[in-house]
């Protein structure tokens, strides 16, 4: 079984019917001063539990604590500083139980810390690249892994990214990450990939990716899609300068994901894509079944 995962999350892999289950869905909580869409709101731990426990009424599987941004620009933080955001914010959520939690960090350290906090998922930007001791520290804590692609640093990835073929290219790169892990001891069933949308990528280069999630999900892995109030929605409609007005493309980011047989979005709107989800899931199933 996986650790503390719902359950569904086994059944929606790579290969299964569109209409069986909607994607899960996954909660952000930043507690971050700088996070492009929420920096600051949830630094407190009061809020931050406060916010944890809104997202869990509202429908999320599962929640994602990040303690630094990884957005376009954004200066790394230190492993100190990044622990004392996170480790509080974990050790307080795990107590009062809910959700199986998931940490966002690109240091082993952090993930390591996080694990004996009572977190299940380590969520890695740099694909289990951020420091030498991470390949190994995946293998031995034995939890799931997102294994995301990045080009480059958050502080610079966003200066003229070029691909010959983004899907190919992607796809490929994503696919030797996963060989790496697994010949570091990672088990196949412990491995999840995510396209990294927005992450060293222009808006063709995005929309690209989302045109051909499938391509992706064929790979046989779990497809984690996170693109919620991104960057890449404000360039499609120019309207949406501000990212608590992006949610609209946020839901039909989500919607394409699912179509595409993703097993699990992230999030800041949590009831709202939890309900799109089912009125899409119920849809299909009046399909099939006609």
């Amino acid at each position: 079984m996986d650790r503390g995962l719902p359950a569904r999350s086994l059944a929606m892999r790579a290969g299964s019917p569109r209409s069986v289950m909607p994607p899960l869905v996954m909660g952000i909580l930043n507690v971050t001063p700088d996070s492009f869409s929420d920096g600051g709101r949830f630094t407190m731990l009061d809020d931050a539990v406060a916010r944890a426990a809104r997202m869990i009424a509202d429908g999320a599987d599962i929640l994602d604590i990040g303690g630094e941004s990884t957005r376009p620009g954004a200066t790394p933080v230190g492993e100190v500083e990044e622990l004392s955001r996170v480790i509080p914010v974990i050790e307080a959520l795990a107590a009062r139980g809910g959700v199986p939690l998931s940490i966002d960090t690109r240091r082993s350290r952090v993930a390591r810390a996080a694990m004996a906090a009572g977190a299940q998922m380590w969520n890695d930007v740099s694909a289990l690249g951020g420091d030498t001791g991470s390949l190994a520290a995946a293998a031995e804590l034995g939890c799931r892994v997102v294994l995301m692609h990045m080009r480059g640093e958050p502080a610079t990835m966003q200066r003229d990214p070029h691909y010959e073929d983004v899907v190919a290219e992607v796809t490929s790169w994503l696919a030797e990450r996963a060989r790496v892990a697994m010949s570091a001891g990672v088990e196949r069933e412990r491995i999840w990939l995510d396209p990294g949308i927005g992450f060293g990528k222009t808006l063709a280069h995005n929309l690209a990716l989302l045109a051909a999630l499938d391509r992706l999900v064929e790979l046989g892995f779990p497809v984690l899609l996170g693109a919620s109030r991104k960057g890449m929605i404000r360039k499609v409609d120019r309207t949406a300068e501000d990212p608590l007005d992006r949610l609209g493309g946020s839901l039909a980011i989500a919607l394409a994901g699912a179509r595409a047989r993703c097993a699990m979005v992230r999030v800041h709107d949590v009831r709202e894509t939890a309900q799109a989800l089912k009125v899409m899931a119920a849809i299909d199933s009046a399909r099939d079944g006609a």
